[in-house]
């Protein structure tokens, strides 16, 4: 690290999947959402912190990763179905290289994705003994990563704070999942959609949390005025510090026109073998309904618009991904420059994004950020990275303001989470959360090995689930509609049928155990939390 640098920069990616367990059937596609985000993003991540400590360049980033991913990733089902999802993956590149034994540009292809799957495989089975959460804590515990939590499951504090006690559950479970898998008290948050309420910070303090992610209106509408904007963190009066998200930097990895993950050496994420090979052919390796779905290999780049697709060239990917950490170099060096002038600090610079966008959703993601930290260690130049506990330790001093109610998402106010697709949803998970805090007041301290005690936690366990922000982002951006709505339906039901049968002294103890085989999130969790 440099000796007294004029600024920082902030990596936080969000790790986060909803909880997708289906024990009962193979037939679920959500499933491969799991799948898809530890070959394509966390697996990547992990070998490029490899790469970067075994060359010894000192960086620093930030990650949360929420208690549904890791639960899913802890879940010794979904592991023996990533094994197969890696097996049947390797099958089909195989068969790729022998049909393309008439196009070498593709049959190259064919062969890289081969020895990709073949790659993943060996790292998850043999290396990580398939829990990928240990080599993340690896690099937390040698001091590169901050890793810091998640409502328990990203249920949208906006909304939820109706009932209070629910917004401190969801803080409660999170902190709770997040010590069982890392040994540590998170000192940060990353506030579910980064919804903002000041009526959260309470609760924030009484767990533990130091510090929080927010969207950048939260910071620049807060109260008093902050007076260096998103170049510095506020602390609210309840004592919980608010980093906001810098535009300029988003903007060059977000923007939808002139983000870099639009580049056009980059891979095309629409085209895929799933849609373009011969029904036939790739009918074992779609949906089990026939519906032709992604496969994950796909052959061509992005091009341009008014351009016939050409194939994928890992080769001009790679040069594209120099230029583009250059510029990102370029812009923060300008920027942090600018900002020192202002600042009685030097100034931060947060950039957070989804975690799955890197390697995901733009491909090349992973390795960018590898490129960039690299250069951000060797080329001169007048930052450094850090993690926002790094700063706080280091600056402590810094304006009493109260954030600004706030999420991200289209225009910033909730309108993705509460919005005339989705409204009806939250009147049931409000009387679902009165009635949770009810029974938990009705029967304190029951044992956990009782009919009782195990409906009373499986409840807890049924509302969390239904809190789930994803099923409303889902619903309102128009995508796995059904499923998302099904979700919903299915745990408030069985929240409300379980409800009756504890109210009526009558517990079905098979569908308890039923729903506990699906639902099997948090198996340490305690209704308590909701007295």
């Amino acid at each position: 690290m440099k000796n007294n640098p004029k600024g920082y920069v902030s990596f936080v990616l969000h790790a986060h999947l909803p909880f997708v367990h289906h024990p009962e059937s193979e037939d679920y596609l959500e499933e491969q959402w799991l799948f898809e985000a530890i070959s394509e993003t966390y697996i990547p991540l992990l070998l490029n912190f490899e790469k970067l400590v075994n060359e010894h360049v000192d960086f620093r980033i930030t990650m949360s990763m929420t208690p549904p991913l890791l639960n899913m990733l802890d879940n010794k089902l979904l592991q023996e179905r990533y094994i197969k999802y890696l097996q049947k993956h390797i099958e089909l590149s195989e068969k790729e290289i022998k049909r393309n034994e008439d196009n070498k540009t593709v049959q190259n292809l064919s062969k890289y994705y081969f020895d990709r799957y073949s790659h993943d495989l060996h790292v998850f089975k043999d290396i990580y003994k398939c829990n990928i959460i240990q080599g993340f804590k690896h690099f937390q515990d040698i001091g590169v990563l901050e890793i810091i939590t998640c409502g328990a499951t990203h249920g949208y504090f906006p909304i939820l704070y109706v009932n209070e006690k629910t917004v401190r559950a969801q803080i409660a479970v999170g902190v709770q999942c997040y010590e069982k898998y890392f040994g540590r008290k998170p000192r940060g948050i990353w506030l579910p959609e980064c919804g903002y309420v000041p009526e959260a910070d309470k609760y924030l303090r009484e767990f533990g949390i130091e510090y929080v992610i927010t969207e950048t209106h939260g910071i620049l509408y807060a109260n008093p005025t902050p007076i260096y904007g998103t170049f510095a963190p506020i602390v609210s009066p309840d004592g919980v510090v608010a980093f906001g998200r810098d535009m300029e930097s988003s903007r060059q990895v977000w923007s939808s026109i002139n983000g870099y993950p639009g580049d056009f050496n980059y891979r095309e994420w629409y085209r895929d073998i799933g849609y373009d090979a011969p029904y036939d052919y790739i009918k074992p390796y779609i949906a089990t309904n026939g519906a032709r779905v992604p496969t994950g290999i796909k052959y061509y780049r992005i091009t341009g618009k008014d351009c016939p697709k050409d194939f994928y060239n890992p080769v001009w990917a790679w040069d594209s991904i120099n230029k583009q950490a250059g510029h990102f170099f370029d812009c923060r060096e300008r920027q942090i420059l600018e900002a020192a002038k202002f600042t009685q600090n030097p100034p931060i610079i947060l950039c957070p994004y989804d975690a799955e966008l890197y390697g995901h959703w733009w491909y090349e993601g992973p390795d960018w950020l590898y490129t960039l930290f690299k250069k951000i260690y060797y080329d001169k130049c007048d930052f450094d990275l850090i993690t926002p506990s790094e700063y706080i330790d280091k600056y402590p001093n810094m304006q009493v303001s109260t954030p600004c109610r706030s999420s991200w998402g289209a225009n910033g106010y909730s309108e993705v989470w509460l919005n005339q697709s989705n409204d009806y949803v939250h009147r049931h998970l409000h009387v679902a959360g009165d009635r949770m805090v009810e029974l938990a007041n009705l029967y304190p301290n029951e044992n956990n090995e009782t009919s009782l005690g195990r409906a009373l936690n499986q409840c807890a366990r049924e509302l969390l689930l239904a809190q789930s922000s994803d099923w409303l982002f889902i619903i309102t951006n128009g995508t796995m509609v059904d499923y998302a709505k099904k979700r919903i339906k299915d745990h408030i039901g069985r929240f409300t049928k379980l409800y009756y049968q504890i109210k009526n002294n009558n517990i079905d103890d098979d569908f308890l155990n039923k729903i506990n085989e699906i639902d099997c999130i948090f198996p340490e969790i305690d209704y308590n939390i909701y007295k």
